[in-house]
């Protein structure tokens, strides 16, 4: 069974890549997902969260204030490190236990903040990275998920950029236009990969 990364940033279109990759029947793994399993309340994670950034990210039944988090983290870098450190250790846990479950032809495990250890982490065998530019990027999280501009801004900022993430992976799937072509897109790079169907 191959395991694939899907890499790219805020915007660029991974939910929409897992989403047609796991309706060809593909085992898919959302990082983000789990991120947000390991968040529960009464979770390690989640009590690491609360001691570091304090009361003020938990809500009033106990869930983490991912939104409030989001806007303290993505306008102070140190504070972004701070929450990945505690995170991150979690989040791979987790991820490894859910590719011992996997099945099938290929697993693909969204990782948004891949970085070139998580080859040797995960046991990759590949990496893809679906890539927007930053102008649809932005145009797609003020439309479609009602960010501010600034705040859109902001995300985009902290994160790697389309140029530095194409040198750490093996092949970037432009997503620029429709649905139908990135579609069109993945299912040549199935292909090419040795993949036809899930």
């Amino acid at each position: 069974m191959k395991r694939i990364a899907i890499a790219g940033g805020i915007g660029a279109g991974k939910s929409e890549a897992t989403r047609y990759l796991g309706g060809l029947g593909f085992s898919v793994i959302d990082a983000d997902e789990v991120a947000r399993d390991v968040v529960r309340p009464g979770e390690p994670a989640w009590r690491a969260l609360r001691d570091a950034f304090g009361d003020a990210v938990i809500r009033s039944d106990s869930t983490l204030d991912r939104e409030f988090l989001a806007q303290v983290v993505f306008k102070d870098p140190t504070a972004l490190r701070r929450l990945n450190n505690i995170t991150h250790e979690h989040i791979g846990v987790e991820i490894a236990h859910a590719l011992h479950g996997a099945s099938g032809a290929a697993v693909f495990i969204a990782l948004p903040l891949f970085r070139p250890e998580h080859r040797e982490i995960f046991a990759l065998d590949e990496v893809w990275a679906v890539q927007a530019s930053p102008e649809t990027a932005l145009s797609r999280l003020v439309t479609y998920r009602a960010m501010s501009e600034d705040d859109a801004r902001a995300r985009l900022a902290s994160q790697m950029t389309n140029e530095r993430r194409a040198q750490i992976v093996d092949h970037v799937i432009w997503n620029d236009t429709t649905i139908g072509e990135l579609h069109d897109k993945l299912d040549a790079q199935l292909r090419r990969s040795g993949l036809s169907n899930g």
